[in-house]
């Protein structure tokens, strides 16, 4: 008999005024018991439309049924056939607007808790399963991929799987790209992300870290090597500012160095690392998305006092996650809605000491479809700070494009690649992730990884019969 609650089975969480103190994770997983009552939510439908909502096309409806029948290690496998990562995409996806969001359950009710499921049976099997993924039989042919984030990891674990020889080329000394650097502890613990990676690493990948391709090696170098193909999914590392006085104050960060500060370079646990970072009493952060909400929640947990988020919309309009809003403001962060930095006022010895900011109001939809914000006159304030974090979007560097001939990029640095197969302007060489689209989610840019894998799979097939 189906589970017919309304409502999922509720997640256990630690407490917000005890978590706001560490960067140990916020939301605790399910126990076995509770897998199975949410997983009897599934009406296992024909149609699957949860199925057509997943970037990857993970067999939703079959791993809850086995979920549901206490079969966890064959519910992990389902994962794996279509999904590398389970225990990332359980944590950071948007289920919300993808799979659950098609679900029939959410009708009459809430979803079923896909993600909470995805997370909990790949939780179960690290805990509980040691059973190694077999490295396929190789074909000898080499193909590169450059950047460990998730379009990299997810394009060299397929083509692993089809016999390649695969090269990720890291920029960092850690693997796991923005896994590792962009999404703090608490959303996503690193000990587990580099679990996946060991995973990826089984099939017979090869991850030199410390190679910055543009500056070690070129595109043109790797094809030269004898690699057959390449991938690139380099991200979108390149932090956007506003153009407004006093950006190049003390105590102003780039979203980007502060959360690669605290997240990568563990300046949470300083002086017992080497990184420190700077927070005073009072953060601003500007900008709504879910980089904003992790560099705000970050910095709370540092001894902020107080933590204003900075946005120049209303709170129905933040790009961030329903869930990580919900978080921010149990955690004590201060929205500060309608509301626009002109600019940062500094003290005589170059120091941030706060911010003009001006009250907006919402006028006409503009090209996003939002309603544009217009100033309001005469509502200049001044809002006392000593640290700015400026989270309002990332772009790919530019390195690779600038060193690789007939590679082409729109204007502002994202590489142009066909949709469907994600080839660039350039023979061989396909792209995927941030570096195409700008900051996106771990899914869209794991989707990608999966379209160029199977893409160049079917170049190398057709090079090699000419």
């Amino acid at each position: 008999m189906p589970n017919m609650a309304l409502n999922k089975v509720k997640m256990p969480e630690q407490n917000p005024d005890i978590r706001n103190k560490n960067f140990q994770e916020v939301a605790l997983g399910y126990d076995e018991a509770m897998a199975a009552e949410e997983a009897q939510r599934c009406l296992n439908c024909k149609h699957k439309p949860c199925v057509a909502g997943c970037p990857v096309n993970v067999k939703i409806p079959e791993f809850i049924q086995l979920v549901a029948e206490g079969k966890f290690e064959e519910a992990y496998l389902k994962i794996r056939e279509t999904n590398s990562l389970p225990a990332v995409c359980g944590r950071v996806c948007p289920q919300e607007t993808q799979c659950e969001q098609l679900c029939v359950r959410a009708k009459k009710g809430e979803s079923v808790g896909i993600g909470r499921l995805e997370r909990f049976v790949a939780d179960w099997y690290m805990a509980n399963c040691s059973s190694q993924e077999e490295k396929p039989e190789s074909n000898g042919i080499k193909v590169a991929v450059v950047g460990s984030g998730p379009s990299g990891l997810t394009c060299a674990g397929d083509l692993a799987k089809l016999g390649y020889e695969v090269t990720i080329f890291e920029a960092f000394h850690v693997p796991g790209g923005v896994l590792m650097y962009g999404i703090p502890e608490f959303r996503l613990p690193k000990a587990l992300v580099q679990k996946e990676i060991q995973t990826v690493r089984t099939l017979g990948v090869d991850i030199q870290t410390n190679m910055v391709i543009g500056k070690v090696l070129s595109i043109d170098d790797l094809r030269e090597e004898g690699f057959k193909a390449v991938f690139i999914g380099s991200g979108a590392g390149l932090p956007s500012f506003m153009g407004i006085p006093g950006e190049n104050l003390n105590g102003v960060y780039s979203a980007n160095e502060f959360l690669t500060r605290i997240n990568l370079m563990s300046a949470y646990k300083f002086p017992n690392t080497d990184t420190p970072v700077f927070v005073g009493k009072n953060v601003a952060v500007v900008g709504g998305g879910n980089v904003a909400m992790d560099a705000a929640r970050s910095a709370k947990r540092l001894g902020a006092e107080n933590v204003y988020i900075i946005y120049r919309r209303s709170e129905a309009e933040m790009p961030a996650r329903l869930e990580e809003v919900h978080h921010a403001k149990e955690e004590g962060i201060i929205l500060k809605v309608l509301t626009n930095p002109k600019q940062i006022l500094g003290t005589e010895d170059g120091w941030v000491k706060g911010m003009e900011c001006v009250e907006m109001e919402l006028g006409e939809p503009d090209k996003s479809g939002r309603r544009r914000p217009v100033e309001k006159k005469g509502s200049e304030h001044v809002v006392e700070l000593e640290t700015v974090i400026i989270a309002i979007g990332q772009s790919p560097n530019p390195l690779i494009a600038s060193t690789t001939p007939g590679l082409d990029v729109q204007s502002w640095g994202g590489i142009i690649v066909e949709e469907e197969t994600g080839a660039t302007s350039k023979g061989g060489v396909y792209a995927g992730g941030d570096a195409v689209t700008g900051a996106a989610t771990v899914i869209l840019a794991m989707g990608a990884g999966k379209k160029a894998a199977e893409a160049m799979d079917k170049y190398i097939r057709q090079q090699s019969q000419k």
